[in-house]
């Protein structure tokens, strides 16, 4: 099995033309939220792989914050976007299926100028500017300061009112969570908040309209668990970047679930007023024990084998596509050799590319002084290439 190493160059940005195989430089523009497992910086490297394939139609298994699937998009490629994250669904709506108007514009010119108030979302997740600190007298942290949470609570049942369809629903949720991102008081994920606010938390919220680019090419968006929908995907090649938990035996297990990482998005989606837990307030049905992904799962199954590592296995036995493109992490669960062997069974041609990199947001969290000192090293990302 071929294996290439492919170095990052610096001051590479989120729509800087690259290419790798010599084709044709593409330039492209993607927006997202502050994500752990974003796939920003080894965008140019998938799209370069995947120009160099005969494919048309491409599958996004675990979709994510859409950034992979809006640049397939934008490249001409028909998408497939999944992700099991309803606030997935609802990006994916609006970059895969969204439209510009001046009447949209309107919509959201109207939602900024609403007169805020204290609502249910302030009351649990606002917090006064506190002499700098967003640590108040109920012992919880906040996300963000009172001014914004006002703001969401103002413009959230507002959405439901004057959104026309479900996906312009989706655009203005976009635009509103866009918003919020880049007022919060976190690392970039929500398992903890800043004891100290954040600059950026006291600036004022401002929706603006979603990087969308209106193409004529249908595509399509859902939100279901992968092995439901996978053998009934017909496309040339599926692209999966599953969520995974990490092979460090001394990392809590429960720190690596994205569902309780971005509860937030997901409530401010539904509206629900969800019962809440913890001092982060997060849902209480996104609980590590009921909400937690079997590619996340760090446990073995009764024949002695990682759980995550057999959902690997039959990802890739049961995907209908003649190419496949797996990106996995070096942190992840499953080992790169495993995952080598697991391919040599389910595929006649395979290379790997990988890519080294400076750690993300989760990996240069410390919880123990033990997981600090044992995961000290690379911070590797490789690109599986199949063919079946």
């Amino acid at each position: 099995m071929l294996e290439t190493h492919l170095t990052p160059r610096a001051k590479q940005n989120d729509s800087e033309p690259f290419n790798l195989f010599g084709g044709p430089s593409v330039h492209v523009s993607t927006e997202g939220i502050k994500y752990s497992g974003s796939k920003l910086k080894l965008l140019p490297y998938i799209l370069s792989v995947v120009h160099s394939l005969p494919v048309k139609r491409i599958f996004d298994g675990f979709s994510g914050t859409t950034r992979v699937s809006q640049t397939f998009a934008k490249c001409d490629y028909q998408v497939i976007a999944n992700d099991l994250a309803v606030w997935s669904k609802v990006f994916g709506e609006c970059y895969l299926k969204g439209k510009k108007s001046n009447q949209l514009q309107e919509k959201i010119d109207y939602l900024n100028c609403l007169k805020g108030y204290e609502g249910w979302f302030s009351e649990h997740y606002g917090g006064k500017a506190n002499g700098g600190l967003s640590l108040h007298s109920d012992g919880k942290k906040k996300i963000w300061q009172i001014h914004n949470t006002k703001k969401l609570d103002a413009i959230r049942p507002e959405i439901d009112k004057v959104a026309e369809s479900s996906v312009e629903k989706s655009i203005l949720l976009t635009s509103l969570i866009l918003a919020l991102d880049k007022v919060d008081s976190t690392l970039g994920h929500y398992a903890s908040y800043l004891r100290e606010w954040s600059p950026r938390s006291f600036n004022t919220m401002k929706l603006l309209m979603p990087l969308i680019e209106t193409k004529s090419i249908h595509h399509k968006v859902m939100n279901k668990n992968i092995f439901q929908v996978l053998h009934k995907i017909k496309a040339d090649l599926s692209y999966f970047d599953p969520p995974y938990g990490s092979n460090n035996e001394k990392m809590p297990p429960s720190r690596v679930r994205y569902a309780s990482y971005y509860h937030i998005w997901k409530t401010i989606c539904l509206n629900d007023e969800p019962e809440l837990a913890g001092k982060t307030n997060r849902r209480a049905d996104c609980n590590d024990r009921v909400a937690g992904s079997i590619f996340e799962e760090f446990k073995k199954n009764t024949k002695g084998k990682f759980i995550a590592l057999t959902a690997i296995e039959r990802l890739i036995k049961e995907c209908p596509s003649q190419y496949i493109l797996l990106s996995y992490n070096n942190g992840g669960r499953a080992t790169k050799e495993e995952i080598c062997a697991i391919i040599s069974k389910q595929c006649k041609k395979a290379q790997i590319f990988s890519i080294d990199y400076k750690r993300n947001v989760m990996s240069g969290m410390r919880w123990t002084h033990d997981w600090t000192k044992s995961n000290e090293g690379k911070n590797t990302e490789f690109l599986f290439l199949m063919e079946k």
